[in-house]
């Protein structure tokens, strides 16, 4: 097999039926591990078992675990951009990203967004939401405002905070992709993703972006990691995430390890 650069592994935490201290404990451990990105997601209620479970915010916990790792990138997977004036995201991001410095190194978050899509949560929290297209327009409207935003800030960001979008829209998500995005987070399957990275690299032309700056990431879709990182491989993803549930976080520790292997592999 060819040696292949960059090849990170991203495990996403997610914050539901599990205390504080178990989540915790997850990210050190993984850190340890030698996970390369760390993700929770933007969500109030748990997305699976019990609707009521245990359940924490993940902005705040983003701030804990810039304050609690040294090495590991981190981020949510992904922000939902309806929550938040996007001029205080940004401050909120700005923020997070300074916390994470350590020693004089450059901050570690990634900022994850999203246009939303749990309608539980927006009822439940009192925001309004309309359509996905409307949704879909807010997100493109609000991220000139982040980056903006961060070039107004005083201190600015350590870094180019390194900004991916999730979602596979054709019309919409993939053009706010190509204007925006360091990474893109497809959500889909190996398929799916053949077809829209072709629409994307449209999408790349039209706006006059190089379509190689941009970090395919996706999950693997399989629980043999070997299996399902080659075929992704070679579509160019780079960056691949497990996602785990509370409450018990190391039952996923197999796959994960087989998936770190994998990567020194390649």
């Amino acid at each position: 097999m060819v040696k292949v650069s960059h090849v990170r592994i991203g495990v996403q935490i997610a914050p539901q039926h599990a205390s504080y201290q178990q989540i915790r404990d997850a990210v050190v451990e993984l850190e340890q591990l030698g996970v390369d990105v760390l993700f929770n997601w933007d969500h109030f209620y748990p997305l699976s078992g019990e609707p009521d479970g245990l359940h924490f915010e993940g902005w705040t916990m983003l701030g804990a675990w810039a304050e609690q790792t040294t090495n590991v990138e981190f981020g949510c997977l992904v922000t939902c951009n309806s929550y938040r004036n996007a001029d205080v995201l940004a401050d909120m991001a700005r923020t997070v990203d300074h916390i994470s410095a350590k020693g004089g190194e450059s901050g570690r978050l990634i900022f994850g967004i999203g246009a939303g899509w749990f309608q539980r949560d927006y009822d439940e929290y009192g925001f309004e939401f309309g359509t996905p297209g409307r949704r879909l327009d807010a997100l493109a409207e609000a991220m000139p405002r982040i980056e903006a935003r961060w070039a107004k800030l005083n201190p600015v960001p350590t870094r180019k905070i390194p900004v991916l979008i999730g979602g596979g829209g054709e019309k919409k998500t993939l053009r706010i992709v190509a204007e925006h995005a360091d990474i893109w987070h497809s959500f889909s399957d190996l398929d799916t993703l053949k077809r829209k990275k072709a629409i994307l690299a449209e999408h790349c032309e039209a706006v006059g972006r190089d379509f190689s700056e941009i970090t395919l990431s996706s999950g693997f879709g399989s629980s043999d990691p070997a299996e399902a990182g080659d075929a992704l491989l070679e579509e160019g993803v780079r960056l691949f995430t497990i996602g785990i549930s509370g409450p018990d976080y190391r039952s996923s520790l197999d796959t994960i390890k087989k998936a770190l292997a994998w990567r020194d592999r390649v």
